[in-house]
This record gives structure tokens, C-alpha cells and sequence, in this order.
């Protein structure tokens, strides 16, 4: 059934003045008795005011469904009203409603009047349409909107006979927070938009969600993955496939939908090595590295993150054991020295997995083995080279580390892709031998070999940068230099290459269990932080400067600030780039600057707020907030000073703060 199969042009008005949403529903139900289904009028008016009692059906945005649901009504009908000037109808966002749409259902088992109301509702969350309604000049104008809309809705959905989407979509970032679900979002909203019927496989931290069938694959005319880690392609084979960057999901996915369907993009071939971006052309070497590393970081971030908070717990416990003098602080306290322990076991296959899925990225399953052996091999001292080095003591624990777990990675990934270059004239009845003799046997063997030859040297790098540190722990303004770059780079992408390197520097330094690696991580966290956060309280300070939407959205940037979730400022940033990038690389720069000079050293990678009491020494817990805070305020206020004021604002009695003269009148 049709929403234009429930009005008549008898059962409209687009010139409703009312005083009071009692009014205007009374008004409302006069205009639905005249279609002649309500067979006791006065009955039904006070089931729609019954309904009014349990919530308000003024869902927001200046619209409202009153509906009741009686045996006083024969068939389900349907009258609209335009009220131009507005009413005070206790809507949700306390807004005047100017769009009323009163249903009339007959108390029977078809719930026809929830299936009308879904469909509306929906409808009417497309601003463009509300307006054309609001603003039709006759009853017949009125109905030819909603024809028009109405039609344009069904055809959407059928436009697969069989019931299948046009178009499927896969997205995913590295950490699987934020991007992924973003992206997600930008694709969906625009096929809606394109009336293209699109479903979306979405593969965050929780784990593959929406997963796409065989079915679904089989009946699609084109694939789009917006991803910055490796995904299942080979399920695609004989689709035309789009693969790009997440972030390219959320800023165009219009093209990408598009040349997802266009005839002119090629099929794509099981195990092809071939990537376009919503360009076309095929994958850099610069993207493929960046995407198998973040592949390796993706995962490797839970035993980061679970290690590095139980390894500060262990040493809060001993804080508050009165131990932090100890020379063994952090493993005096049985109970502390429990928790290092148990951490420490999961940072030890930080880099193994890093390793691991860095190679499985490229090469697939057969890789994960082999670069996970590698990874191992980085980890392990090489004592007889190491005692000859300077003679100092210390080295002989140094190992690769983190670089050398990135090496092993990698090395391992293309020694399986060129065993399967070199193993593919085999009969295939040893296909099924490959992955699981083949390739880890004689793959393992050379990486653990050239990992032996090129170990030592990655070595005496790691030494290197371990003595950099230290020795930047001695010039201390080169260190607090160091915080505020690094807290400049996580806002300038926001989620982006510059900011995962920032994040990934962090997280390697924090590996070394080195005050100068924790105070990095802190810089590093701190400058992730402030741009949703500054956004938020520039929203609250400024608020002539931003949409009524974009002030609600702004509220949420608290908690994804608060979070560590800096993705929370993309949407400001693309809708105006430079002026919000430069405030929160301001902002940012100047909270590393902080932290570095408070000395802040943070134990753990991720978590925001809820990981300040990981925060060393004690005392600086409250100077890393203030760093925050200042950082935030700072980001504000340049906010304040460069964005424009929005044409519409919509403001109440508070107007915000203002710098100099309203030049936007």
C-alpha cells in the first residue's frame, strides 16, 4: 500500500494556523473525518490524544505522526497539514512542528498503520523532501511530492527483481574504531541518494558485522572496499571491484559507487594484484606498504593495549604500596609484580603478531606462519655479536624490536608470494599441500636465515634509537620539541597516514619501557585527543559559528575526545578544511608541548581518559589533564577566531563569544 493510496486532497490543508498542538490536533482530526473511514469521530480523537499521553509523536526536525489505532476505524487513511508559521507541539528537539501527518488505522492484525508510519518517517528524515512538502503551493502540489518520492522509494527497493542489492561495500581502518563506521555511513547515505540499493560489510574492532553472502555476491553488479588493511578480495572474483583508501568512503563515495557500476571498470581476477582508488589507477607501493603495516598494527593494538594497562596497574600498585622508590618498582608488591608479569607476557607477542599479520596482509594465510617466525627471530638476542660491541654491558639485552619485527613482516609476505611464483607449475593435485607443507617449511627456513644475516644490523639500529632517546633525555627541549611535533602530526590527517605514523612512532617507543618512550606516548595520546574535544567546546563557545545540526554532533565529539578518538573531527574538517585542520594542529601541538614539559609519561596506547591512572609519576596525572584542557581551549579559541558565522545559526538567547566585527550579516 502507498502513502498516496491513504490521502485525498480532502484530507489536506497547507494553510493550518493553530495555537496550541491540542488545537492543531483537533484541527487534524476534523480534516480526517472528512474521509469518511472514522466511524465515531469523538471516540477517535481521543485515542490520537491518548497516544499524545504515553510520547510525543513529534519526532523532531518540525514534524509530527499523531496515530491512533481504534475499532471506531473502517480503513486505514491518512490527512497532512501544513502549518507555515509553526506550533509548539512538545516535539523531541522542542522545535515548532510545521508538518503534521495524522494516521487512522483499524484495529486489525495487519499493523498497516506502523508499516505507513515507518515509511514516512523515513521519508521525511530526507530534508529536501520535508521542504518541497512545506512549501507546495497547492493540495495537488502536495500530493505530487509525495508521488514523486513515494515512486522514487519503491523502485529503489526493486531494483534487483530477486531481492539483491545493486551494489556491496566493504569498509575498514586500522583500528576498526571509528573510519570503518563512517565510512560505512557516507556509503550508504549517498546510494540512498542515488536511489541504488547498497549493503554494507563493515570489519571494526568487534569483528566482521553485516557480513556479505555467496548469494548476495553472486547477483551484485559491483563491489566497493574502502580499506586501509587487507580484506578478503578473492570472494569477488568475476565483479567489478573498486578498492581504495576508508577514508576515500567518507569523502567520495559517490565516485566510487559509480565506477563500482561502471561498465568500464575491469573484472576482477582471483588473486589479482590490483587496486583502484576512486580515481582508478592502480595501488601505489607507498599505499600497499602503509596498508600491510596497518594490517600488522590492527592487530597487534589489543596485545599493545592489554599488556601496557596491566603493566601500569602493576606499577600503580606498587605506587600505593609506598615502593616507588624501589629499584625493582613495579614487581615489589606480590600482587604488582602479578600484574607486570601477566602484561609483560602479552607485550611479548606484540611484536610476533605484528610480524605475523604484516606477512599474512600479503600474502595471506600461508604467510601469518612464516612472518610470525620472523617476528620471534627479531626478539631474541644475538649475545656473541652484541659482547663485542664497546664492551658494554647493557647491549647484550638489546634485540630488533619493533623494527625488526616490521622487517620480519614483510620479508616473510613476499618469501611466500614468491614460493607460490615458484611452485606454480606444480600438478594441482598438490595444491592443498602448498599452504600447509610447501609454503610453511621452506618459507620458514629463509626467513629465519636472512633474518639471521640482516638481525645484527637492525640491532645496533634499535641500540641507536634507544641511545637517542637517552640521550634526548638529557636535552630536554629536544624531547618537548619532539611531543609537540608529534602531537601536531596526530591532528593533521586525523586518522590519516601522518597521524597513524605519529601513533605508530608512540607505540614503538612505548615499547622500549623507557621514561623517554613513555613521555612520547603521552605526547602522542594527548595530541590525538584535542581536536574532537577542541570542536566540541568551540561548538559551546561559538555557536554562531556552526548549523543547529552540527552543534548536536559537536556534544559527541566529548566522549570520542575523551576516548582517544580523534576520527570524531573529520566531518568539520571536510566541511571546512583548512581553517579546522590548522586550529587542531594548534591545539594539538601545543598539548604535546605540555605534556612533554610536565615530563607525562603514559604506559598505555590507547583509552583516553580511562587510562589516566596509568599516568607516572602520580603528580603528573593532573598536569596531563590541564595539558589536555589547555590544548582544547587553544584549538577553540582559533576556531572562534577563523571559522566563518554560519548563514543560519539558529540560535537561542545565547549568541557566544565574538572576535572583533560580525562581517556575516
Amino acid at each position: 500500500m502507498k502513502i498516496t493510496d491513504l490521502l485525498s486532497e480532502n484530507t489536506i490543508s497547507i494553510d493550518v494556523k493553530a495555537s496550541s498542538k491540542e488545537d492543531v490536533i483537533r484541527q487534524a482530526v476534523a480534516l480526517m473525518a472528512k474521509s469518511g473511514v472514522i466511524k465515531d469521530v469523538e471516540v477517535y480523537q481521543k485515542g490520537v490524544f491518548k497516544r499524545e499521553e504515553e510520547s510525543t509523536t513529534g519526532i523532531g526536525e518540525g514534524i509530527a505522526i499523531p496515530h491512533c489505532k481504534s475499532e471506531c476505524v473502517e480503513k486505514p487513511a491518512l490527512a497532512a497539514m501544513v502549518i507555515p508559521d509553526g506550533v509548539e507541539y512538545e516535539a523531541l528537539d522542542g522545535e515548532p512542528v510545521q508538518l503534521l501527518f495524522l494516521i487512522a488505522a483499524p484495529n486489525s492484525e495487519d499493523n498497516v498503520h506502523l508499516d505507513v508510519l515507518a515509511r514516512l518517517s523515513e521519508m521525511l528524515m530526507d530534508e529536501e523532501f520535508k521542504n518541497k512538502l512545506i512549501a507546495a503551493g497547492t493540495v495537488k502540489d502536495f500530493l505530487k511530492v509525495i508521488d514523486d518520492a513515494e515512486s522514487a522509494k519503491l523502485e529503489e527497493n526493486e531494483v534487483v527483481e530477486d531481492g539483491f542489492p545493486r551494489v556491496l561495500a566493504v569498509t575498514a581502518c586500522p583500528t576498526g574504531i571509528a573510519h570503518t563506521y563512517m565510512a560505512e555511513q557516507a556509503l550508504k547515505d549517498k546510494a540512498k541518494e542515488l536511489e541504488i540499493s547498497i549493503k554494507v560489510e563493515t570489519r571494526g574492532s568487534g569483528g566482521a558485522k553485516n557480513v556479505l553472502t555467496d548469494e548476495e555476491i553472486e547477483h551484485c553488479e559491483g563491489v566497493v572496499i574502502a580499506a586501509d588493511v587487507n580484506v578478503d578480495v578473492d570472494r569477488f572474483a568475476g565483479k567489478r571491484v573498486v578498492q581504495a583508501h576508508v577514508a576515500k568512503g567518507i569523502h567520495e563515495p559517490e565516485r566510487l559507487i559509480k565506477e563500482a557500476l561502471d561498465p568500464a571498470t575491469p573484472i576482477f581476477k582471483a588473486g589479482e594484484a590490483r587496486q583502484t582508488s576512486a580515481g582508478g589507477g592502480k595501488e601505489s607501493i607507498g599505499h600497499q606498504i602503509y596498508k600491510h603495516l596497518m594490517s600488522g598494527v590492527s592487530h597487534m593494538l589489543p596485545f599493545v593495549i592489554g599488556g601496557g594497562i596491566l603493566i601500569a596497574i602493576a606499577f600503580l600498585i606498587d605506587t600505593i604500596a609506598g615502593n616507588a622508590g624501589n629499584a625493582a618498582f613495579g614487581s615489589v608488591n606480590p600482587a604488582a609484580a602479578w600484574f607486570k608479569t601477566v602484561g609483560g607476557y602479552a607485550f611479548g607477542f606484540m611484536v610476533w603478531v605484528l610480524s605475523g599479520f604484516i606477512a599474512y596482509s600479503i600474502a595471506g594465510r600461508p604467510g601469518l606462519a612464516v612472518g610470525m617466525v620472523g617476528g620471534f627471530i627479531a626478539t631474541q638476542t644475538n649475545f656473541n655479536i652484541l659482547a663485542t660491541i664497546q664492551g658494554a654491558e647493557y647491549m647484550l639485552s638489546a634485540n630488533a624490536g619493533f623494527l625488526g619485527g616490521i622487517a620480519a613482516g614483510f620479508l616473510g609476505g613476499y618469501i611466500v608470494l614468491l614460493l607460490g611464483k615458484a611452485f606454480s607449475r606444480l600438478p594441482k593435485s598438490l595444491d592443498s599441500l602448498k599452504p600447509m607443507l610447501i609454503y610453511p617449511i621452506i618459507g620458514v627456513l629463509i626467513e629465519a636465515g636472512i633474518m639471521y644475516l640482516i638481525n645484527t644490523p637492525l640491532i645496533y639500529i634499535n641500540i641507536g634509537f634507544s641511545n637517542m632517546l637517552e640521550w634526548m633525555g638529557g636535552h630536554s627541549a629536544l624531547l618537548i620539541v619532539l611531543c609537540a611535533l608529534l602531537g601536531l602530526m596526530m591532528a593533521t590527517d586525523m586518522g590519516g597516514p601522518i597521524n597513524k605514523a605519529a601513533y605508530v612512532f608512540g607505540t614503538a617507543m612505548l615499547a622500549t619501557q623507557t621514561t623517554q618512550g613513555y613521555v612520547i606516548m603521552a605526547a602522542v595520546m594527548a595530541g590525538g585527543m584535542v581536536p574532537p574535544l577542541g570542536i566540541a567546546l568551540s561548538a559551546n563557545l561559538f555557536p554562531q559559528k556552526y548549523s543547529k545540526k552540527e552543534r548536536g554532533e559537536a556534544t559527541v565529539n566529548y566522549v570520542m575526545g575523551a576516548a582517544f578518538i580523534t576520527e570524531g573531527a573529520i566531518p568539520f574538517a571536510a566541511a571546512d578544511p583548512w581553517r579546522v585542520i590548522v586550529s587542531c594542529m594548534g591545539g594539538s601541538a601545543v598539548a604535546g608541548l605540555l605534556t612533554g614539559l610536565f615530563q607525562c609519561q603514559l604506559l598505555a596506547p590507547h583509552g583516553g581518559v580511562f587510562v589516566f591512572a596509568t599516568i607516572q609519576p602520580v603528580y603528573a596525572i593532573p598536569l596531563y589533564l590541564v595539558s589536555v584542557v589547555i590544548g582544547s581551549v587553544v584549538t577553540a579559541l582559533l576556531l572562534g577566531i577563523l571559522k566563518k558565522d554560519h548563514p543560519t545559526p539558529e540560535l537561542g538567547k545565547w549568541k557566544g563569544i565574538r572576535f572583533g566585527k560580525n562581517k556575516n550579516k
